[in-house]
């Protein structure tokens, strides 16, 4: 009876542990290449509703690859929608994002190198130089 509990212990016990160094050990923004940093953040105020985030962020290249997977790892809501502007680090975001329009000042928006998008149905999309002719 006493062999039985102890063999079950173990087994708890390699279980947690597998579990833990699973989720520690899950890819994450920190992984990816670039130097990706978030420098600007709006979320609306909406709690019942759809939520809306919108995010500037600074990357040292272009990178498409972590960049739409930066993009996949930003939080989303179902019905909801998340967007990420993607800037290089020499010409980061510095002005203010609006709910509204195209979220960002009229300024810096041919200086935006990439948009990701998930919609209200979880699709996402990558667009390359959004603001460019």
């Amino acid at each position: 009876m006493k062999k039985n509990k102890l063999v079950t212990l173990i087994i708890a016990v390699i279980a947690i542990m597998a579990m833990l160094w699973t989720v520690l050990n899950e890819p994450g923004i920190k992984g990816l290449k670039g130097n990706l940093k978030e420098t600007a953040f709006i979320r609306n105020e909406q709690n019942t509703g759809p939520v809306i985030r919108i995010y500037a962020v600074s990357v040292d290249r272009e990178n498409w690859i972590d960049i739409e997977q930066y993009g996949n790892y930003m939080p989303h809501n179902n019905y909801g929608t998340t967007r990420v502007y993607f800037f290089l680090s020499n010409k980061s975001y510095t002005g203010k994002l609006e709910l509204a329009g195209s979220n960002i000042e009229e300024e810096y928006k041919q200086d935006c190198i990439a948009l990701y998008e998930k919609n209200g149905m979880s699709q996402s999309s990558l667009v390359k130089y959004p603001f460019r002719d």
